[in-house]
């Protein structure tokens, strides 16, 4: 059920793109009354799952999901509809219109990719607003995990810059971009009250970006250790000890925050421990033997008994500009991470990814907030990739228009047809290429 959920939500964000994109090219191709043969959903090799055809078009879901078309009259494309272009140019064919609406008709999509991208973010800003943790609300400072231990970072250190940049929301995913995607070099933190620069290694640009390292934390919130649950049958619950209760000491060594517990208890295992506590206030202790993985059975209480998050609520009239805002920095970020991974910055196989990768975005509990977040990030995406200058893309017809209006003559059907051949193949190979590094990381 959980696969189901997670493809399902990929199936409805892909045919809301989809849809949309085409429709881009559709209306303004009607228009300029443009005869649209087919209108489809997915494609249709062979047979389709649905169709039916109103006035000229034909509207269908085909079986294959990889993307969706609409197929123009006189138009030189993947369809490769040789037999059309053998005949004389009629009033209502594509390659009938002027330059200019031609030009209107191919860059639709992305338009409508782009707009949507904006008006989701904006929806999600409308809808839900803006929750995160202020930084200076963390006042216990960080827990880090090892890449943040590896990056120079101390447990309770407090992150107050990153290139340059405030560090005014506690996310470590701000971190990790400013790194990867600006290749910021230093970091102020204040540890133990004093202020210290940390310069960040290039290196850590590509270990960042890593594959097997991009669900990995930098860093969580620290806080206090106190016992939030006790597992069933397990040591801490054979000892005495009971929900609520904060730990201060394993044997000899003094306990504030969960993370100095776990430094405490580490290579304890099966070993007799002496645990301090504080119940209602009266301290106590009480000796206990760790189970053979090393863990007595309690968890602390999560981050929402120490800290309130903060809530940006947005009208509908602040919700789009801000949505307009995301938007812009989401394709700012994209476009620079694109120019990092040219310079070798990033790695290539480590930053593009699938179908598989895209699912997994999803995740498998199906979040409104988390769908319309991605279904925004992925329009703006497939606007940027619809518009590299590859032949059978829209970005390709776009470069061979702009050529004709420059050069006041188009080029042959031949040769369109020889390019669309080529830019078919690049984008198949593309498709390989990223779905192929989905199954090796999936066999690794």
């Amino acid at each position: 059920m959980e696969v189901v959920v997670a493809i399902g939500q990929l199936i409805l964000s892909l045919s809301i793109l989809v849809v949309l994109h085409e429709m881009g090219h559709f209306i303004p191709a009607r228009l300029f009354n443009t005869k649209v043969e087919k209108f489809y959903l997915f494609f249709d090799p062979w047979f389709s799952l649905f169709k039916f055809k109103k006035g000229d078009t034909e509207y269908g879901i085909g079986w294959l999901p990889l993307g969706g078309y609409v197929k123009i009259a006189g138009m030189v494309d993947e369809s490769f509809d040789k037999e059309q272009l053998k005949q004389e140019p009629k009033e209502w064919e594509f390659r009938s219109k002027p330059a200019w609406q031609r030009l209107i008709i191919m860059l639709g999509g992305i338009t409508v990719n782009v707009i949507l991208g904006f008006i989701l973010f904006g929806m999600v800003k409308f809808v839900w607003g803006d929750s995160y943790l202020a930084a200076e609300d963390a006042t216990y400072g960080i827990y880090a995990d090892s890449l943040g231990l590896e990056l120079g970072l101390e447990n309770g250190d407090h992150i107050l810059s990153i290139g340059g940049e405030p560090f005014d929301n506690f996310n470590d995913a701000f971190i990790t971009q400013a790194i990867v995607i600006d290749g910021a070099t230093e970091m102020v933190v204040k540890r133990n009250g004093v202020e210290q620069t940390i310069d960040i290694d290039p290196a850590f640009s590509q270990i960042l970006s890593a594959y097997e390292n991009k669900d990995k934390d930098l860093f969580i919130p620290r806080t206090p250790f106190v016992i939030g649950k006790i597992s069933k049958d397990f040591p801490a619950e054979k000892a005495g000890l009971m929900v609520n209760d904060s730990i201060t000491g394993i044997d000899s060594v003094a306990i504030s925050y969960y993370d100095e517990f776990k430094a405490a208890v580490e290579g304890k295992d099966s070993t007799e421990i002496l645990v301090s506590y504080v119940r209602d206030g009266v301290p106590g202790s009480t000796l206990l033997t760790t189970t053979a993985a090393g863990t007595i059975g309690v968890f602390s209480y999560g981050n929402d008994r120490y800290f309130d998050l903060s809530t940006k609520k947005y009208s509908i009239g602040e919700a789009i500009p801000a949505g307009i805002k995301a938007g812009v920095n989401f394709l700012g970020s994209q476009l620079k991470a694109y120019k990092r991974i040219a310079n070798n910055d990033i790695k290539l196989k480590d930053s593009v990814g699938g179908f598989y990768s895209i699912t997994q975005m999803f995740g498998s509990n199906w979040v409104w907030y988390k769908f319309w977040t991605l279904t925004a990030s992925l329009s703006l995406i497939l606007a940027i990739m619809n518009l590299l200058p590859i032949p059978a893309l829209d970005g390709g017809h776009v470069m061979f228009l702009l050529y004709e209006i420059v050069t006041g003559r188009p080029p042959g059907d031949k040769f369109m047809e020889i390019a669309n051949v080529f830019g078919l193949i690049v984008v198949l190979a593309l498709m390989i290429l990223v779905n192929g590094l989905d199954f090796m990381r999936g066999c690794m």
